[in-house]
């Protein structure tokens, strides 16, 4: 029985991994995105803003404030210049709507956990997001600006809100 069940085990995962023919660095650069936050962009745009964000494993964004115009599409790249593994220290980029209550998201965020990337209610409050990371790691996501005006952007891993937070100002 246990030898059935670890071949079953052991196949199930060649299986899996089969279906990957992206090269890694293709592969680190998608996401998902919910799908009231998707818009169409093309990294070709030459009217994009190219944004690099760095994350540090000392809880720092290299970033405190990103501008950009309404309705630009929004190249948004965030390394983890860190070296550690994203379940002691992940970051993510979360672009929260006007008006989230900041504490009230980062305590949803918690209660949301590791098997949701810590994006709690479905992305309700989330205008765009990148998925987890650890060090080493990248992610880069292409979204349409909001409506003009000052948005906060911050990553939700636990506790780490308090220091890694800043403003996304559209103009």
């Amino acid at each position: 029985m246990k030898k059935t069940l670890f071949l079953m085990a052991t196949v199930a995962l060649m299986v899996a991994s089969c279906g990957n023919n992206k090269k890694p660095e293709e592969a680190a650069q998608t996401t998902e995105q919910p799908a009231a936050t998707e818009a169409p962009a093309t990294n070709q745009d030459a009217e994009a803003a190219n944004v690099t964000l760095e994350a540090t494993d000392q809880m720092t964004f290299n970033l405190k404030e990103i501008k950009v115009k309404a309705g630009q599409t929004v190249n948004l790249t965030l390394k983890h210049v860190g070296q550690m593994d994203k379940k002691v220290m992940g970051h993510n980029f979360v672009l929260l709507k006007k008006g989230t209550d900041l504490s009230a998201f980062g305590e949803a965020a918690v209660a949301a956990g590791p098997a949701n990337e810590y994006i709690p209610n479905g992305g309700a409050d989330v205008i765009a997001h990148t998925k987890l990371i650890g060090g080493g790691e990248s992610d880069t996501i292409s979204f349409k600006a909001p409506e003009a005006g000052t948005y906060d952007f911050i990553c939700s891993f636990p506790g780490h809100l308090a220091l890694m937070k800043g403003t996304f100002i559209v103009e």
